[in-house]
């Protein structure tokens, strides 16, 4: 064979083994991309996680205890928190975030909707209220998302926020959210706060609404001078089939007081 055509057949067959090395690497790429990808998405989906324990003090003198969750918590596996049990302490109820301001939807209310109705664990849904935004046009974004049904927890509406928007222009817009919400739902919304925005901003004149009060650092009850429903007692618990950690609340009162705000 001629020697110029060994010398064009050595020059294509190293083309061809770069290429191929290329290629190679290439592939190891996307495998390993893919790898990581799917390693996410089942840390996303949240593997069972079990614990020991809630992993934080629960307040004594309160026989019913539930969680509020929202996408932070991601996947969550509702069988395993029901059936979740330390020290004769179980969760009661849950609450889920639904929407915020005038259109966002909470991107796990719906799968946590449903399991929550499978899975009997008595629920209820919350709305983020955004200052800025027009009051009534919020409370809408909240009743297309959420049916509620008999036997659910009352509509909530979280806030916690001014945003530098003049008081009476805030309490106005609140007010029409609230309104609204006990028009369509035929029952007045349960407001959640922290001790000190209720103090700051709203007072006497929301006094005739159920309470659902965050206050961490408090051991037996939380410190504001009105009657409470609900008390967000952590933001630090720990819960089976839920990887991140979770609010953890307690109701003020029997089963029997329980059971008379709910849903009729």
């Amino acid at each position: 064979m001629p020697k110029f055509q060994l010398m064009f057949r050595k020059k294509y067959f190293k083309k061809w083994v770069k290429y191929i090395l290329l290629l190679i690497t290439f592939l190891v790429i996307v495998v390993s991309i893919g790898l990581l990808y799917l390693q996410n998405q089942l840390k996303k989906k949240g593997e069972q996680t079990f614990y020991k324990s809630f992993e934080i003090a629960i307040p004594n003198n309160y026989n019913i205890n539930g969680i509020d969750v929202s996408k932070y918590q991601s996947y969550i596996y509702w069988n395993s928190v029901k059936e979740m049990k330390i020290d004769n302490i179980d969760i009661d109820f849950a609450f889920v975030k639904a929407t915020e301001g005038l259109t966002d939807i909470d991107d796990m209310f719906s799968r946590n909707w449903s399991l929550l109705k499978q899975h009997k664990i008595i629920h209820g849904a919350y709305h983020y209220f955004i200052a800025t935004s027009d009051g009534k046009q919020q409370a809408k974004n909240f009743i297309k998302t959420v049916k509620l049904e008999k036997g659910n927890l009352p509509p909530v509406v979280d806030v916690e926020q001014v945003f530098d928007v003049d008081k009476l222009l805030f309490l106005n817009r609140l007010k029409k959210c609230l309104s609204e919400l006990e028009k369509h739902y035929r029952v007045k919304p349960i407001i959640y706060t922290y001790t000190e925005f209720y103090n700051n901003y709203l007072g006497e004149e929301f006094d005739t609404y159920l309470l659902w009060v965050a206050h961490y650092t408090e051991d037996k009850k939380p410190n504001i001078n009105r009657n409470w429903t609900f008390w967000q007692h952590s933001n630090t618990g720990r819960v089976n089939g839920i990887t991140e950690k979770v609010d953890f609340n307690v109701f003020n009162g029997d089963s029997i007081a329980f059971n008379k705000i709910l849903m009729q």
